[in-house]
């Protein structure tokens, strides 16, 4: 068309421009913009919309949102193609101002941009804009469109509300995998692991294929179970399906595997595996170190650099998991300060760690040297640890150290009240302990934490 030296029309660029954005072909589209320009078409609103459809879709947001900017006459579709283009590109806070805005300017939105708005609100967690807008989408009497009761579900599910997301879970007739998802996820998330795993195998029993989310929520859901005929039965469908060879999904199985408490299935899965990323070596490292085989650990590790995978931040608190669980102390503070050759550098878990080993091993001074040596302001976590040692040690004025300075960071939470006086108790000093209590009710902090055990029988 262009050789023949044919003028394209308002209906010409539209059907260019769109066929470019699913092309991510943005030197063309930005071409076949200027060339809308250069025509007069500037002030054609069809056209411009396309313009800002094309950049959205190309990831270029700051150009749509000038391109928009410039519109002289907007429709709900310009307002839509950014507020979409804002939220599909990891900018759901400015897709929102963008929503706000238009509203601001009395313009009726329909249910596309209503379900663009609450992607955004359940990207940002944001449940109590999200249920206002759910009062809007009652209003103009469109609750029962497909894609806003998927949205809906979703925002509930993500933001914790399961028992709402299930009523209106149950109200849609026709499910895809991404509905599923939300619910399997949304039950994993909150610790409903159980309704997690029956969710998924009424899935399949309908012959709904799941995605690789599907699969790594009810891993997660069976993790949490930590039944090993779970862990099998999840293993067993993975086995038979096409995700068998997908690295994600084979990380999720050895972190499953760990927290039953079988390491060994973990290290099946792992040599089973022909793709091996950084974060599946982490994990199996993880694995041996949280059940303190620590030499297994470190032998993996030199195993991971002579398959020249470079560690990660995660490899190293892997490692020093293992060596606290296995009181290697030498090897643990080379591991740290290994880390910087690596470029590396450790943040307040890898800290909290060496606190725990050398607190540990009884070192509790040399705990108190080199937290008082760190480079970075200690943290809760790193206080929690050498107050745990203290009271694994009885060593009672060091612990009266660490609590003061974890109720200055954390004056609420109950565990560093009870872990103080624990080490009272041990001390056989009833009356501090009876202080402690009386400063915990005056804080209304006295509220038991429930647990419960389970025991499997196979």
């Amino acid at each position: 068309m262009q050789l023949v030296f044919e003028r394209p029309d308002s209906f010409t660029l539209p059907y260019v421009l769109k066929a470019c954005g699913d092309l991510l072909a943005f030197k063309v589209g930005c071409a076949v913009h200027g060339q809308a320009f250069r025509l007069g078409f500037e002030s054609d609103v069809f056209v411009q919309n396309s313009v800002v459809s094309f950049y959205t879709k190309c990831g270029r947001i700051d150009l749509a949102r000038v391109s928009f900017d410039r519109m002289r006459d907007r429709n709900i579709v310009s307002w839509t193609s950014v507020i979409s283009g804002c939220s599909q590109n990891g900018q759901p806070v400015e897709a929102l101002k963008i929503f706000s805005e238009m509203r601001g300017l009395n313009v009726v939105p329909d249910w596309v941009v209503l379900v663009t708005v609450l992607t955004a609100y359940t990207n940002i967690g944001d449940l109590k804009s999200g249920e206002s807008l759910h009062s809007l989408v009652i209003k103009m009497g469109i609750e029962f469109e497909q894609d806003l009761q998927v949205a809906l579900t979703t925002l509930y599910s993500k933001c914790g509300q399961v028992r709402t997301a299930k009523h209106l879970f149950n109200k849609v007739e026709v499910r895809d995998v991404i509905l599923w998802n939300a619910m399997i996820s949304g039950h994993a998330k909150q610790g409903q692991a159980s309704d997690a795993v029956n969710l998924f195998q009424e899935m399949i029993s309908k012959n709904i294929k799941p995605d690789v989310v599907t699969i790594q929520s009810t891993i997660m859901a069976c993790a949490q179970l930590r039944f090993l005929g779970h862990a099998r039965w999840i293993e067993d469908y993975v086995t038979n399906s096409s995700y068998q060879d997908d690295v994600v999904v084979n990380t999720s199985l050895v972190d499953m595997y760990s927290k039953c408490g079988c390491v060994n299935f973990a290290r099946n899965v792992f040599d089973r595996a022909k793709k091996k990323d950084v974060v599946l070596w982490s994990a199996m490292i993880m694995a041996y170190g949280s059940h303190g085989r620590g030499r297994e650990a470190i032998d993996l590790f030199y195993a991971m650099k002579r398959s020249r995978v470079s560690p990660n931040d995660v490899t190293f608190l892997g490692l020093l998991v293992a060596c606290n669980h296995s009181g290697l102390i030498q090897e643990g503070l080379e591991f740290l300060n290994c880390m910087r050759d690596h470029g590396i550098k450790p943040h307040h878990q890898h800290y909290a760690c060496v606190v725990d080993l050398l607190g540990r091993a009884g070192y509790l001074e040399k705990a108190r040297g080199f937290i008082e040596t760190m480079p970075a302001e200690p943290s809760v976590s790193v206080w929690k640890a050498l107050l745990s040692a203290c009271k694994m040690h009885c060593h009672v004025r060091l612990g009266e150290y660490a609590a003061q300075r974890l109720f200055a960071l954390d004056p609420l939470n109950r565990d560093h009240y009870v872990q103080l006086s624990n080490l009272y108790a041990l001390a056989h000093m009833w009356d501090r302990v009876g202080d402690v209590r009386m400063l915990m009710k005056e804080k209304g902090l006295n509220n038991e934490k429930q647990g419960h055990s389970v025991i499997e029988i196979t």
